[in-house]
């Protein structure tokens, strides 16, 4: 008697389910995330083997280029609206609704104050391609133009609680640097946080 072979059948999964799960995931991280905004200039710092990180939020950070601009920023765009009214009424400035978001939306900035208004009455694209001039930190001269602590006066007014990071290009030098340092010192401000770049530490290496 012929032995008879059972019928195979190939197993089957339906993946409607699972596709409708993993397109709402894909937009809910979509419609949550938050975009960096891009910054004011590109800074190359040097690197280091600190495996400390920068806070990433309630942060103030104070950028120099290789060419020693400097440039300004402070984290959440209530703060930053916050921080350009205390400008305005310290300066005797104005600015509308529609300056106020596009200043809102930077990262960082490095314009003078004297600049600032006719700089965020631009459009977006006229913005990207204007190469910003820098924060004036000149506390020698007759003028005595540093403006950068009246932003580090105006920021930590908008929200006490910041904390200041300082951001160096590898090239650039050391007395750019130090005007960062002495505007910060005569604010009674002597603890920041210095960003680097990341390096593999040695052998043997402990971070005690």
């Amino acid at each position: 008697m012929p032995i008879i072979k059972p019928k195979r059948k190939v197993p089957a999964m339906d993946m409607t389910a699972m596709c409708d799960v993993a397109f709402l995931l894909l937009t809910f991280f979509i419609l949550t995330a938050q975009f960096r905004s891009q910054e004011a200039a590109a800074v190359d710092p040097p690197t280091s083997i600190s495996g400390i990180k920068v806070p990433d939020k309630d942060i103030m950070t104070i950028a120099l280029d290789k060419e020693g601009k400097v440039y300004f920023g402070i984290d959440n765009q209530n703060n930053r609206i916050a921080m350009l009214d205390n400008i305005a009424a310290a300066k005797g400035l104005s600015f509308n609704d529609k300056e106020k978001k596009a200043f809102a939306l930077m990262a960082s900035f490095g314009v003078p104050i004297a600049q600032l208004k006719s700089f965020l009455s631009l459009d977006n694209e006229q913005r990207m391609k204007v190469k910003q001039p820098g924060i004036p930190v000149d506390s020698t001269g007759a003028a005595n133009e540093n403006e950068l602590k009246d932003w580090v006066f105006n920021a930590r007014k908008a929200n006490p609680q910041l904390r200041i990071a300082v951001k160096g290009d590898s090239y650039s030098k050391f007395p750019n640097f130090k005007n960062v340092l002495s505007t910060l010192q005569a604010q009674n401000i002597n603890k920041f946080n210095l960003i680097t770049g990341t390096e593999a530490p040695p052998a043997g290496w402990t971070n005690d």
